[in-house]
């Protein structure tokens, strides 16, 4: 292959990076706020459940608000979707600082505000991917999605949280001032960004366009195996880390500062699983690679329920990043190139309404485990629940790889 083809084969255009740079500014905005907020929960309880009474209310509206948002979606043009709603992330965002440098913060207070920015995003990673394969062509989408996920990862769980953690060691109301700016900035170069076409009449009601997502997605037997075994996973991974912040403190040991730190290990692992996710997919096959990225995950959580040192969880988050961030690339990819474009809002609604509608109640599992048996019980139960679903998952996988063409 020539030097010009391989260079035209990863040319994603102007208007992705654009996308990609939005994407870079506001994740390290999130690692920011996913550092503070639970620092600053902690200085109001140590009560594990209510804890994650607030990880539980950002992950909720995952459950009662993707359907129709997936409907919004495809009705209204995605990037002007997604810039206005970072614009009403940045005044919740910017209403908790006020709360925190008033003291004027409680538990309730701070899962209503999980619950908005929860219900904003919803709208906004859906208009994402659903954008995508309008910005770059389908044989371009796997390397496109690595290289958002890639500095999304890194953003949220290197870059963001060590500066959250620092930030809210010299003024608590600091990290979330940042964390407004970075939606702002974002929302400017999203909002630079050309109009699509709505794909779908406004005229249909939005139940019967809900129904049809609904309906594409329950004929998709790949498709539907998938976002079960994705919510599954996502089920145990709140549970395990909901309360990871008192697993660190008090367990581990670790300082504010530290604890930002172990976050990191997170983002490195995620950036090698972004670099690497499009190689392992042609190797070995999208759903060979998703299949082998949950079965790592079952060790990881394991490692981390065992987990002696804050050095020790910083590696497990590290491969946690890694095999997360592979599973994602690769599902997402498989779906932009199988769904229709003008269901593809609706289709990933219903994916992520299964696929994250069960984070809330890992959540409160995990804080529930945590108050009974200790903080270390919460990753041992999410990795034998990962191992009990994946077994039986695995013939229906096969079949349908080899039915789709996949090299499995």
């Amino acid at each position: 292959m020539s030097e010009t083809s391989a260079l035209e084969r990863v040319r994603l255009g102007g208007r992705f990076w654009r996308l990609w740079w939005a994407n870079a500014v506001n994740s390290v905005g999130d690692g920011v706020f996913a550092a503070a907020m639970p620092l600053l929960a902690v200085t109001v309880t140590k009560d594990p459940q209510q804890i994650s009474l607030i990880s539980a209310a950002s992950y909720l509206p995952w459950l009662l608000v993707s359907l129709p948002a997936g409907a919004i979606v495809d009705r209204y043009d995605r990037a002007t979707l997604m810039w206005r709603f970072q614009a009403f992330q940045a005044v919740v965002v910017i209403a908790v600082a006020v709360a925190t440098a008033a003291d004027k913060v409680s538990i309730p207070a701070l899962a209503v505000a999980g619950f908005l920015l929860g219900s904003a995003q919803v709208v906004i990673t859906n208009a994402a991917q659903s954008v995508l394969p309008q910005v770059v062509p389908a044989e371009r989408l796997q390397r496109a999605n690595g290289n958002q996920y890639m500095v999304q990862t890194v953003g949220a769980t290197s870059l963001g949280p060590p500066l959250g953690s620092m930030l809210f060691a010299l003024t608590a109301a600091l990290p979330f001032v940042v964390d407004a700016g970075s939606f702002v900035l974002s929302a400017i170069l999203l909002a630079s960004l050309p109009r699509a076409l709505v794909h779908i009449t406004r005229r249909a009601p939005m139940r019967t366009q809900v129904a049809e997502g609904l309906r594409w997605l329950s004929r998709h037997k790949l498709l539907r195996t998938l976002a079960i075994l994705l919510g599954v996973n996502s089920f145990c991974n709140r549970l395990g880390l909901a309360t990871l912040v008192l697993f660190a403190t008090q367990t581990l040991h670790l300082s504010n500062r530290d604890y930002g730190l172990v976050l990191v290990g997170e983002g490195v692992g995620s950036l090698i699983g972004g670099l690497a996710s499009v190689w392992i997919a042609r190797r070995v096959g999208s759903v060979r690679a998703f299949v082998l990225a949950l079965a790592g995950n079952v060790a990881v959580y394991v490692g981390m329920g065992l987990a002696p040192n804050g050095a020790s969880l910083a590696v497990m988050l590290a491969l946690c990043g890694f095999m997360i961030t592979l599973s994602s690339v690769v599902t997402v990819s498989l779906r932009q190139q199988i769904i229709p474009g003008q269901l593809l809002g609706r289709v990933n609604s219903v994916f992520r309404m299964l696929g994250w509608g069960l984070m809330p109640l890992g959540a409160l599992v995990g804080g529930f485990m945590a108050q009974e048996w200790g903080l270390r019980a919460p990753f041992l139960l999410a990795a034998a629940v990962r191992a009990l679903v994946l077994v039986p998952a695995l013939p229906i996988l096969i079949t349908e790889a080899r039915a789709v063409r996949e090299k499995f």
